[in-house]
């Protein structure tokens, strides 16, 4: 089966829940920009972490997220939208160190733990909605779990992990979102307190087969979980070898001309998925 996501509630009502599979994801991310283990690990919790906050959104509206810390693997750019597609790149994908303490990957070194994590959500209106908030840690879950909490007023959990094979394939990869609703109890909150730090991590839970409502089960329990929705999600990149043409023209005659006599063409790349389109004299020619 494809990469999913569920959407949920718990403890009628006050917890929304959402929890995701995005081992393809994540594995199209690394294909594209070649990224190594650690970068990937990095990336790969972004782009998790942002496809399901995109599915909170309706309609049209889309959102961007800017992870921007002082390590070495710069600025992650992810966008996301309600329809579970969602694209990204890593500044530097070339980053690898060894297993941190904990024997896991180490993001946070990778990733730096002073910065920003902004979100710019795109829904339709005059201006965008944008929150940032200083990075906690590096290790993105942390980071997202503290947006919520401090720039949307909504007390969350939120977890993402990416295993990676020995050849930088991407083994297992996946993340859970809890919000907790206005008027949930005491009660409600320790309990799940009590399930998320006792659970295994997400990425061994998909390593080992467990579906993203097994893995809410878990967290919420199911006497207590009421899904609403399943959705594919997807690495899906909006630009086109037209888009990229429209681009080229509004740069207007004089600098298409300069294409045409300095560069015998011209060859352009896509930020988010790496695709590169190429353009001969002949077709600069046509756009003029």
């Amino acid at each position: 089966m494809g990469d999913y996501l569920i959407k949920a509630t718990g403890f009628n009502g006050n917890i929304r829940a959402y929890a995701i599979q995005s081992t393809e994801l994540v594995e199209e991310a690394r294909r594209r920009h070649d990224t190594y283990a650690t970068a990937s690990a990095a990336l790969g919790r972004t782009l998790t972490i942002s496809a399901m906050m995109g599915t909170m959104l309706k309609g049209q509206d889309k959102l961007t997220v800017k992870v921007e810390g002082d390590g070495p693997v710069g600025p992650i750019i992810v966008d996301s939208n309600a329809k579970g597609e969602v694209r990204g790149y890593i500044t530097n994908p070339h980053v690898d160190f060894e297993l941190n303490s904990l024997g896991k990957l180490d993001v946070s070194r990778a990733v730096g733990t002073v910065g920003t994590l902004s979100v710019a959500k795109d829904l339709g209106l005059k201006d965008m909605f944008t929150g940032q908030v200083p990075l906690v840690s590096g290790e993105i879950g942390d980071d997202f779990t503290y947006y919520f909490a401090n720039s949307e007023q909504v007390p969350s959990a939120v977890g993402a992990g990416v295993l990676v094979n020995p050849d930088h394939t991407i083994l297992a990869a996946g993340g859970f979102i809890l919000q907790v609703m206005p008027g949930a109890s005491d009660e409600i909150i320790a309990q799940l307190e009590e399930r998320i730090s006792t659970i295994a991590p997400i990425s061994t839970l998909i390593r080992e087969g467990n579906t993203p409502e097994q893995i809410l089960e878990k967290l919420i329990g199911e006497e207590n979980l009421h899904l609403l929705e399943s959705m594919p999600v997807s690495f899906t990149c909006q630009c086109s070898r037209e888009r990229i043409q429209n681009a080229i023209t509004s740069l207007g005659n004089d600098e298409i001309q300069a294409m045409i006599d300095e560069d015998h063409g011209a060859k352009a790349s896509c930020h988010f998925c790496n695709e590169t389109y190429t353009f001969s004299e002949e077709e600069l020619t046509e756009l003029l």
